[in-house]
């Protein structure tokens, strides 16, 4: 974004679902107790906000972006009230934001594919980092294996879609090489 300053190329709904998902996991961190949750996630929020600050810079279009990311922090401190004001119990506390979690979760891994439409329409990766396909594919195996190893379904099971997704992914990255984005860009010049 900043080498190009420009947003064209880049999607922002997965920055903006990846920064509630950190913040939303940091919560579950510290009602844990878990200290690997509360370090990674804060180390992941604050690079998320960063990223989402980077972005709204470039954007031409503020308006719709901050729209949704003041949508998105509504829902995230609508639950936080009711998570810490409505649910007494700690132990409900837990489960409840534990599945709060994980659907956020879910949305984080869906989310890139929202461009898989196009992707398969232009028969062009170019809307894919192949990076961050590899990043999420190694993240979410590592989330899920932490998850099982702590006998924690709310950590476990959100992280499957994370590595499906991943795959789908680089099922697209092997049908539609590189080689073809050249070749189509030649044409279009």
């Amino acid at each position: 974004m900043q080498m190009t300053r420009s947003v064209d190329s880049v999607q922002f709904l997965p920055f903006l679902t990846t920064d509630v998902n950190n913040l939303s996991w940091l919560s579950y961190g510290v009602l844990k107790g878990d200290g690997t949750l509360i370090v990674v996630n804060t180390v992941g929020a604050v690079l998320q906000t960063l990223y989402v600050l980077v972005y709204l810079h470039y954007c031409p279009q503020k308006h719709t972006v901050l729209l949704q990311t003041a949508t998105l922090l509504g829902v995230l401190l609508l639950g936080y009230g009711y998570f810490w004001l409505l649910v007494p119990d700690p132990a409900a506390q837990l489960q409840q934001l534990g599945l709060f979690c994980s659907v956020f979760t879910i949305s984080m891994y869906l989310s890139p594919l929202a461009d898989l439409a196009k992707v398969i329409q232009t028969k062009s990766t170019k809307r894919l980092s192949f990076s961050l396909t590899i990043a999420t594919l190694l993240t979410s195996a590592s989330w899920s294996l932490y998850g099982f190893r702590l006998k924690d379904p709310y950590i476990m099971v959100p992280n499957l879609p994370g590595i499906i997704t991943s795959f789908i992914r680089l099922w697209l990255f092997w049908k539609y090489r590189p080689e073809q984005d050249r070749n189509y860009r030649l044409l279009q010049t």
